[in-house]
């Protein structure tokens, strides 16, 4: 067994703080938390003594391992420009599991991620939720798929208009997307489809069937209304990626329960439709009851920086609180793994980072990340 022992610890399960905490892990699961535990005859201790424990970060959009560190042709794998419609890849496929990232995420406290493909084409392939430290590789994979890539807005206007291909407007990329979820739900019960139209519709109708969600890309506001119309259309479950200017459509999100993984925020305004990047968007959604988690977009932002965002959303108005639960179990419950992770409850999985001072403290470092129970410890020095 692995015993942390002293520590704050901040659980995000009903705001409860604990002082001088102990944490009992047995394997990958929390097996018991609180003050004055008895500890178990045989275990490993942790001293944890004056630090902050906290459950492990997730980030729930970033390309990671599928446009590497380092790599330049040899390492994207984000983008299949050669056709605006493709459901049936798998970001898994395209994922280097020993990409320098996932070190880096673990030095960064963020324990697990939604890796996907990239937004050049309207349905661009399935996401995998990964977990960044395991026994061996395969491990490393916690739910494939865990939803279906869209992208709405200038990305696919930009890749196909150069090779004069439809999508050019957003008329065409609503149409795109529309057309493929239309198609698979007139198919969902026939026999005699073609091979390949079986397997390129499959992961629509798991859509259709409100298996996974629908993982939209989409920054400005009428991009975000026309998803949440597709979603009204076809009775599917949606999650906004980016969420930009979704401050100014909250009510709409809030009637419909989606939720907006913010970000990246920590960028320059590098294109028309991210005018509005703002870390006030974060407040402003927190004020308008909008379920969000904070997101990178590694390598757009690295990983490792997740948590420097929702300092910095702090500073800037948001909640420190809420601060925290979009960086746990915000991201958690969208993503529908809080019953395993999010919060340090007694039966979840043992996923947890501990910092030697409050972690939205710039000059905080992390000692100790932990992931289903193995511990990473931080090889800076």
């Amino acid at each position: 067994m692995l015993v942390i022992q002293g520590g704050k610890v901040l659980t995000l399960d009903h705001n409860r703080v604990i002082g001088n905490a102990t944490i009992i892990i047995e394997g990958q699961l929390i097996k018991a938390i609180g003050e004055n535990i008895p500890l178990p005859d045989e275990c490993t201790v942790i001293d944890a003594a004056g630090k902050y424990i906290l459950p492990g970060f997730i980030d729930a959009h970033t390309h990671i391992g599928l446009e590497e560190e380092i790599y330049a042709v040899e390492g994207d794998d984000v983008n299949e420009t050669s056709d605006p419609v493709t459901p049936e890849l798998q970001a898994l496929d395209g994922i280097n599991l020993d990409d320098l990232a996932f070190a880096d995420a673990l030095s960064g406290g963020v324990t697990r991620s939604i890796s996907l493909p990239g937004s050049a084409n309207v349905i661009g392939g399935q996401a995998v939720f990964l977990k960044h430290l395991a026994a061996s590789p395969s491990e490393m994979i916690c739910r494939n798929p865990a939803g279906l890539k869209a992208a709405l807005g200038e990305n696919p206007k930009r890749v196909y208009s150069r090779q004069k291909k439809t999508p050019v407007t957003r008329m065409a990329s609503a149409s795109l997307l529309r057309e493929a979820l239309f198609v698979a739900r007139q198919n969902m019960d026939k026999k005699d489809l073609a091979a390949r139209d079986i397997y390129r519709q499959k992961p629509l109708q798991c859509i259709l069937r409100k298996e996974m969600p629908l993982m939209v890309h989409a920054h400005r506001a009428d991009d975000i209304l026309t998803a949440l119309r597709i979603k009204d259309e076809f009775d599917i479950d949606m999650v906004i990626q980016h969420g930009t200017e979704a401050f100014k459509v909250a009510d709409d999100l809030v009637a419909r329960n989606v939720a907006v993984l913010l970000g990246p925020l920590l960028v320059n305004r590098a294109k028309v439709e991210m005018k509005e990047v703002s870390f006030k968007n974060a407040a402003k959604l927190e004020r308008q009851g909008v379920k969000f988690g904070f997101i990178t977009d590694h390598p757009v932002i690295p990983i490792k920086y997740l948590r420097e965002c929702a300092a910095i959303a702090v500073r800037e108005g948001l909640d420190e609180e809420a601060a925290l639960k979009a960086l746990t179990i915000s991201p958690a419950q969208i993503l529908h793994v809080d019953d395993e992770l999010g919060s340090i409850t007694a039966g979840k999985r043992a996923d947890l980072v501990i910092f030697d001072g409050h972690p939205f403290d710039f000059r905080s470092r992390v000692l100790n990340t932990i992931v289903d129970g193995i511990v990473w410890g931080d090889q800076s020095e």
